[in-house]
């Protein structure tokens, strides 16, 4: 379908001094093919926490800005248990 884009608003934090964990849902398209993906990301905003994605995933996965479609972004309860990888469970006790 064809649609036009009315506005772009960009939607800002309310207090940026609270961090939290932000779990990212995403699609992207490699040389092998479509993969999905689930990160977790911890930031003082949704979006600082996007743009380390976008920046993560070009250095580990070669994965290029217009390659990757995100499906899903949600603030992610503190704690360690609430973390799916260990790796991340080591940067929230830091």
């Amino acid at each position: 379908s064809t649609g036009e884009i009315l506005a772009v608003n960009e939607i800002r934090e309310r207090n940026r001094r609270i961090v939290n964990n932000y779990g990212i849902t995403l699609r992207y398209n490699s040389r092998s093919g479509t993969h999905n993906m689930y990160k977790e990301f911890r930031d003082v905003t949704l979006n600082d926490a996007v743009q380390t994605l976008y920046t993560d995933m070009a250095g580990r996965h070669r994965a290029r800005f217009s390659s990757i479609q995100l499906r899903d972004t949600k603030i992610v309860p503190a704690g360690v248990r609430a973390l799916k990888r260990s790796g991340d469970a080591e940067a929230c006790n830091n």
